[in-house]
């Protein structure tokens, strides 16, 4: 098994530009106000981590992503099945999904506001509402590319349409459905610490917003970094667990490569 291989490019200049941040707001007042040295947001995040403050407002916003991810994921994930499945109901839903999902997710807060309040259920409803769309799209996408052959031969052992669905549609569909759930993953993070600023009392992006209105630029980036920090683990365990769980796609795929 190859080892992966660390990005000393992509590392040095990424080291680069950090050193050219630190030089420049260092070398200008005026622009230290705006982009305080990263050394200095460093130190300020470091006094942060171990503030009861900042953990509370982290683990806010990882529950409300954890919440909106998962709930987004089994509905898009179900219907998607069931739609891709079935041509008649996907004909039947076909022109509401083609009006809903090019509209920005932000623009439904206002609706959500109005149904659900603003507490953790309009933040959750709205992140589900924008993760849904790459989820169930690519469910469909991924259920209408099964090899026919796969679903024939089901039914000739005597698979009935639900068994169909559950044993051979789901995990055929699986690396599309994959690809969505990847997709989906920043969008909930954003769409979580935007609702969070819009109308949230806790949470990293309430903290930001408040960081900034209170004229402290430090901590308000620090916060920023959590967030970029948070995004970034998600990402790499998502990426770990889809290596693992669709494994013997890949496989498949090298294989059949000419």
């Amino acid at each position: 098994m190859k080892s992966k291989r660390v990005n000393l490019a992509g590392l040095a200049v990424f080291a680069a530009l950090l050193l050219l941040w630190e030089l420049s707001s260092r070398s200008s007042p005026d622009l230290k106000s705006y982009f305080p040295p990263p050394s200095e947001v460093l130190s300020v995040l470091f006094r942060l981590a171990f503030a009861r403050e900042l953990f509370g407002h982290f683990v806010d916003t990882l529950a409300r992503f954890l919440g909106g991810y998962f709930l987004a994921a089994t509905i898009a994930i179900s219907l998607g099945v069931v739609l891709g499945y079935s041509r008649f109901a996907h004909s039947l839903f076909d022109p509401l999904i083609e009006l809903l999902r090019p509209m920005p997710s932000v623009a439904i807060i206002p609706v959500a506001i109005l149904l659900l309040g603003i507490d953790d259920a309009m933040m959750i409803g709205v992140t589900v509402y924008a993760c849904a769309w790459p989820i169930l799209l690519n469910t469909i996408d991924g259920v209408r590319s099964i090899d026919r052959t796969l679903i024939d031969t089901g039914r000739t052992f005597g698979l009935g349409r639900w068994r169909i669905l559950r044993e051979i549609a789901l995990p055929a569909a699986s690396p599309y459905i994959a690809t969505g759930l990847r997709v989906s993953l920043p969008i909930a993070l954003i769409l979580v610490t935007t609702s969070e600023m819009v109308v949230g009392s806790s949470g990293l992006g309430y903290f930001i917003l408040d960081e900034e209105r209170s004229f402290r630029t430090k901590e308000m980036y620090a916060g920023i970094v959590v967030v970029a920090l948070l995004g970034y683990v998600l990402n790499r365990l998502f990426v770990a667990l889809e290596n693992r769980a669709i494994a013997w796609h890949r496989g498949s795929t090298i294989q059949g490569m000419p």
